[in-house]
């Protein structure tokens, strides 16, 4: 018992999901942490901008291999995800939906990659290089908070200062104009709140569980454990690799309903 509780003390689940200052950035006298998460989001940048310019920098008459996958996905969000909702407004909005899609994706995609594992073996030393960036509620806070300026600076610009503020109150009877304001405004900041949420606990979960699963190994030290562990988290690999693009088209989804609701003129 002494032994599981030792090996129960050091094994942190959350480990690899932390935010872990790397080094820090003096500027005017001030110092700024960077961190893991920052790292992660500086890679999928520099994959995005330079992985996908490179795939589709020949245009192809019949798309094939990885440049009909990013047609067919940017196809798909733009006829079936986005027009539905924004109609003649659609080709306005798409390049951001396009591009929060594939960026969320791509930092989802990165966190399941073991690279502390990998640069560990080189090093031969425990680090913390790698990071979950979208398991952090303020990287997922950042990404909603653009899209909550968004869409409500969408229906400024349809609509007119006055006029977007005047559909958030609904045409009901005099007395109850106040309280339905209010009631449309804190839902406004509920949106923010279920697009940063949602984002960051499914994938915070998945990881959580991962370690879990693999933390068997290290406490038990069992070969039917270690095997039934490895298989577990084998499946549950590829269950957060779906969960991976499904988050991403959720809050993709999401943040199109939200731009709809904001220059509809019905709302």
């Amino acid at each position: 018992m002494a032994i599981y509780g030792t090996c129960l003390a050091e094994l942190n689940p959350l480990e690899h999901v932390v935010s872990h200052e790397l080094f820090t950035i003096t500027v005017m006298g001030k110092g700024f942490p960077f961190t893991n998460h920052m790292l992660m989001i500086s890679v999928g940048s520099v994959v995005l901008m330079v992985v996908l310019p490179l795939v589709i920098r020949k245009r192809q008459l019949v798309p094939k291999g990885f440049y009909n996958v990013i047609e067919t996905i940017c196809v798909f969000i733009r006829e079936d995800v986005a027009r539905p909702f924004l109609g003649s407004h659609t080709d306005r909005y798409i390049a951001y939906l396009w591009s929060i899609f594939y960026f969320i994706l791509v930092l989802n995609l990165l966190g399941m990659v073991p690279f502390n594992a990998v640069i560990g073996i080189f090093i031969g030393e425990h680090n913390n290089l790698y990071g979950a960036a979208t398991a952090n509620l303020f990287v997922t806070g950042a990404l909603a908070t653009f899209a909550f300026f968004l869409f409500h600076l969408a229906g400024i610009y349809e609509k007119g200062v006055v006029r977007y503020f005047a559909t958030l109150s609904p045409k009901v009877p005099w007395p109850m104009m106040p309280f339905m304001f209010l009631m449309e405004l804190v839902s406004s900041f509920v949106r923010l709140f279920s697009l940063a949420i949602r984002l960051f606990a499914n994938i915070l979960a998945g990881h959580i569980l991962m370690a879990v699963l693999l933390g068997f190994i290290i406490i038990f030290k069992d070969f039917m454990v270690a095997s039934a562990s490895i298989l577990a988290t084998t499946l549950m690999s590829l269950l957060e690799i779906f969960v991976a693009f499904l988050q991403a088209y959720i809050f993709t989804f999401l943040t199109t309903i939200f731009i709809a609701f904001a220059i509809s003129e019905e709302h």
